[in-house]
């Protein structure tokens, strides 16, 4: 029988399932000699790669020394058995021998311990014939007895919602996607290190509102208990709470949080994620455009080593010059639309005749629509600038021409990753915004914004002038080339139950009911 098959009939679900049941066998006869498979005590004295980078020493002066890990390799040779032991640093060879062991312990490592088994180890450094740096164990003690054994590295986990599902595996067998990880957690203290080198105050707001401000999107709605008070999960990182911190005199403010959107996925799209925003007092579209493009730049640079990527098979350079991309003028370059002049009637025959599916028939859909269909074809690194007044309902209009907004986004790969504008302080202008927004509300878009009439008392009260920005883990997706699932440690699954048929109709009735 080839490698190849005979792997495959080891990941069979009987030979699985006849694997768990010697695994519980074997628990059990430890248990009765006496052995505690969970203890909570552990001896560690060094991670794996802090003995390997002392090894000398350890070798020099014999030395013993504790080790923990999880058991990845087991091969026996007749009263040596040789196996290897791993944690987060790297991995160690460990050396058992019957002389050093005696009988009845090596016995029992041998017929009763399993990859996948969570050990300490006592042992002294010693170097194999092959020239492989090793421990010789003196002594070891269980410390978490595994009753399912790892997949096979290579045809364990091919499946992808397996491997999303299962991420704690996923992540155990690829150590690239451990990485990624990491560089994603490096991508985010950079980014805090920028915020807070450039003066920048970091703040929590509330992730539980009673109305969603600082996007359209549609919310999580649940209800507090307590207060018998319908509430929503946000759909920004705080960006109306921000701003109130301009009115009591914070000029330099961000935070990192979770965003939820009750919308659909996709390669782009997750319905939870973490975006940063920042609010900056004095400064407006102009000023929040130099400061983007010196963050991104430098995320680029110290995460990823270097400025020039690809994304989706589109070439970019983050040190390039960032271009500046007229909305109006783009829309009507690709499509003949003129979306300040042009009909809803003729914007709808557009779309259709370019095969685009679109939600609502209002003006501002219609042109996020058109807009959306046009990003697709720009590389970037660019910024979009003068947004219309309807699809920017928190921006600031521009002077000289009211119909327009002070408002950026960049475009990178086809896609809009991070957003921001020379925010509204005018209080008349905010309210007879979200007037418009509560009208589209009645009329049944769920996407437009919700009004805050307490956020409007407070720019009554006066904020400065102010830019605002807003951009997530999308960045470090695409600057990974990696959808957003894949570089979502957790990503929301389905629920796998196991439920008997009874209970399977007891629900079906139960809906029917409802």
């Amino acid at each position: 029988m080839s490698e190849e098959n005979n792997t495959n009939n080891l990941n069979s679900n009987n030979d699985f399932s006849r694997e768990q049941e010697d695994r519980l066998r074997k628990l059990n006869q430890l248990e009765e000699n006496g052995v505690n498979p969970y203890p909570a005590k552990v001896k560690r004295d060094l991670f794996i790669n802090e003995f390997i980078d002392s090894f000398s020493d350890f070798e020099e002066n014999q030395k013993e020394i504790y080790i923990a890990g999880r058991l990845r390799a087991k091969r026996e040779h007749g009263n040596l058995t040789f196996a290897n032991i791993e944690d987060t640093s790297g991995t160690l060879q460990l050396a058992f021998s019957k002389k050093a062991l005696g009988n009845d312990e090596y016995k029992q490592f041998v017929k009763l311990i399993d990859v996948a088994d969570f050990l300490q180890v006592k042992g002294t450094a010693f170097v194999t014939h092959k020239g492989e740096k090793s421990l010789m164990i003196k002594e070891y003690k269980l410390l978490g007895k595994a009753l399912r054994p790892i997949p096979d590295s290579w045809y364990g986990l091919k499946d992808e919602e397996e491997r999303y599902r299962k991420r704690y595996l996923d992540l155990l067998l690829n150590p690239e996607l451990k990485e990624m990880f990491r560089k994603k957690a490096k991508f985010w203290e950079v980014a805090r290190d920028f915020m807070k080198r450039h003066g920048f105050f970091e703040v929590e707001t509330p992730t539980l509102e009673t109305t969603t401000g600082g996007a359209e999107a549609n919310p999580f709605k649940t209800l507090h208990d307590d207060y018998d008070l319908p509430v929503y999960l946000r759909i920004s990182v705080g960006e109306l709470w921000q701003k109130r911190l301009m009115a009591a005199g914070f000029e330099r403010v961000f935070e990192i949080g979770r965003v939820y959107r009750n919308e659909g996925s996709s390669p782009d799209h997750l319905q939870e994620f973490t975006n940063l925003e920042f609010y900056l007092a004095y400064a407006d579209y102009e000023k929040g455009m130099e400061i983007v493009t010196e963050l991104y730049r430098e995320i680029a640079q110290k995460v990823f080593g270097k400025t020039k990527f690809v994304t989706k098979g589109m070439e970019y350079d983050l040190s390039d010059e960032w271009v500046k991309i007229d909305y109006r003028d783009e829309v009507l370059k690709q499509t003949g639309i003129d979306v300040l002049k042009d009909s809803e009637e003729k914007m709808k025959t557009k779309l259709d005749e370019l095969g685009v599916k679109y939600e609502g028939d209002n003006r501002e859909r219609l042109t996020d629509t058109l807009w959306k269909y046009c990003r697709r074809n720009i590389a970037g690194p660019a910024f979009l600038i003068n947004h219309p007044k309807l699809v920017s309902p928190l921006a600031k209009a521009k002077p000289e021409n009211k119909e327009l907004t002070e408002r950026f986004q960049v475009i990178i790969a086809g896609s809009e990753i991070g957003n921001g504008f020379s925010e509204l302080n005018d209080p008349i202008d905010q309210r007879k915004r979200f007037e418009l927004q509560q009208e589209l509300i009645d009329r049944g878009d769920n996407e437009a914004m919700m009004p805050d009439w307490e956020f409007v008392e407070m720019l009554e009260h006066g904020i400065p002038p102010t830019c605002g920005f807003g951009f997530g883990e999308r960045l470090f997706a695409f600057l990974s080339d990696k959808p957003v699932r894949e570089i979502t440690l957790f990503p929301l699954m389905k629920p796998k139950f196991e439920q008997n048929d009874e209970k399977d109709n007891k629900s079906k009735e139960d809906k029917e009911n409802k």
